[in-house]
């Protein structure tokens, strides 16, 4: 998009400044009902709660999370075929708006799973819709576009740094309803921002990119498409009404589905005659990587689930002389991100101007390792009995960090460039469906963790994690020339036809 550089928010476009801040406040919401749900669906109903049981509780926690993911790859689509960013990332606001309204009335259960719904669905549409906005600020050879992200980004830190420290210290200290109030006065903070800023925004977020056009659909195909949701619709509720689908088996039908999802995108894109062999040998190479990422998910994604559960029972919250909200190690993970990021960006841009740069695997396995790395250090405070230091816990949340940064943001880079050409974009939402496909895993995991089994469980997956990371490192070279020589082959091919 061609148009005269916009440079009034410190050099960036001016409409920076709104999807910042938008998404600032939308974090905040995210992580700070996060922060509580599990403490909300645990505790008795005397104190506020639910009453659910902890096992029960980890595992909704963690398919609640996995259907969000999923549910950005149908946000992303609709965003393209129907809606645009800008009225995808609206309706995405006030869905989540809502669904923290429904914590924030003390409804019981029923409140909770129409919540997740709505915050499900929501979240949805507006991940993928406003960071398409920010790109869409820029033109494609626009030097600013990295910097503008950057800045987007630091905007997540930030709303995730201070979400559990305010909501979760109200929700624990006075009232679950008054903490999830908040975030629900966050998102409506955030939905006005977005609205008062959104005409900076420009004309490529106003529309869809690929509009549908519903004259040039079969009537065949439409009725066959209408009928199955009606179909799903009425089993489900069928289901539902029955007792049959409870929670158990909401929790192994979304987790079924978190995998069987990756392995559907795969089995098409080998099998498309639109995928050429290039690319087809790119995708092999991908596999294994992408099993490394849903590896690594597991492990990370248990923040608000597992290590929840240790930091209240397991950890001294008393120390330091003051006491200490569970929920605040939460924060901890967004502000080694804010501390480490520029760290690692000047680290890979040396390393990857060096004859001898590390591959895409080599980096999925450091990131692998050093997430079981994390777990394995909770192993020694595991081992004795009573509360342990918090600071085995800020540490092993750390490390986890640290292996993130070498794992997420390269794999959307390997992700955009092993890709498909006409799968592009399907292929950046197989990658969010990583972390589905891993938090479903984790759904059934963390079914088995308890206080007094704590040394077991994170030394079991820890472990785990850290031999199927050497395995990887093992098979990086390998890996590298399934990815990389067809991409040189087809180079080659080129320069010979020219």
């Amino acid at each position: 998009m061609s148009r005269a550089p916009d440079r009034a928010f410190f050099g960036q476009p001016r409409g920076l400044v709104g999807l910042f801040f938008a998404e600032a406040w939308e974090r905040f919401s995210y992580y700070g009902m996060r922060a509580l749900l599990l403490y909300y669906m645990t505790d008795q109903l005397l104190d506020g709660g639910l009453g659910i049981g902890s096992g029960t509780a980890k595992s909704l926690i963690a398919v609640y999370g996995s259907a969000t993911y999923m549910a950005a790859i149908l946000g992303g689509w609709i965003s393209d075929r129907l809606l645009g960013n800008r009225r995808a990332t609206l309706l995405g606001g006030v869905l989540i708006m809502c669904g923290h309204i429904c914590l924030a009335i003390p409804a019981g259960a029923g409140a909770l799973f129409a919540s997740m719904v709505l915050i499900a669905g929501g979240t949805g549409l507006l991940k993928p819709t406003i960071s398409a906005s920010v790109g869409d600020l820029y033109a494609k050879d626009d030097p600013r576009r990295d910097s503008g992200f950057s800045i987007y980004y630091m905007g997540i830190s930030v709303g995730a740094v201070a979400a559990p420290l305010v909501v979760g210290t109200i929700g624990q200290s006075y009232n679950y309803h008054l903490g999830f109030s908040l975030a629900a006065a966050g998102m409506a903070i955030g939905l006005v921002v977005y609205v008062c800023t959104w005409r900076h925004l420009g004309p490529a977020s106003s529309t869809p990119k690929n509009p549908l056009r519903f004259s040039e659909v079969r009537r065949s195909r439409l009725f066959a498409v209408v009928t199955a949701v009606v179909v799903l619709a009425a089993l489900v509720a069928t289901a539902v009404g029955t007792g049959w689908l409870d929670a158990g088996g909401i929790v192994n039908a979304v987790s079924v589905l978190a995998i069987a999802l990756p392995v559907g995108y795969f089995t098409v894109m080998l099998r498309s005659s639109r995928t050429t062999p290039v690319e087809r040998a790119r995708v092999r190479g991908y596999i294994p990587m992408f099993a490394a990422a849903v590896c690594f998910w597991c492990i990370q994604e248990q923040g608000a689930t597992v290590i929840a559960q240790y930091a209240d029972e397991s950890t001294d919250l008393t120390a330091f002389g003051f006491g200490i909200p569970a929920s605040w190690f939460q924060s901890v993970g967004s502000v080694v991100l804010i501390v480490l990021t520029p760290l690692f960006a000047a680290l890979w841009l040396r390393l990857d101007s060096s004859p001898r740069s590390p591959s895409t695997a080599h980096k999925f396995a450091a990131g692998l390792v050093i997430a079981g790395l994390s777990y394995l250090l909770l192993v020694i405070p595991g081992l004795h009995p009573g509360n342990s230091s918090p600071l085995w816990l800020v540490g092993s949340l750390a490390i986890v960090t640290i292996g993130e940064m070498c794992l997420s943001p390269i794999g959307l880079s390997a992700t955009a460039k092993l890709a498909p050409a006409a799968f592009a974009t399907q292929t950046m939402g197989l990658w969010l469906s990583s972390n589905a496909a891993g938090q479903g895993i984790g759904a059934q995991l963390v079914k088995f963790y308890d206080a007094g089994s704590a040394a077991a469980y994170f030394g079991l997956l820890g472990a785990a994690a850290v031999v199927l990371g050497l395995v990887l490192f093992g098979f990086a070279p390998v890996i590298r020339r399934r990815a990389e020589r067809p991409a040189e082959a087809a180079r080659q091919e080129l320069e010979t036809a020219r």
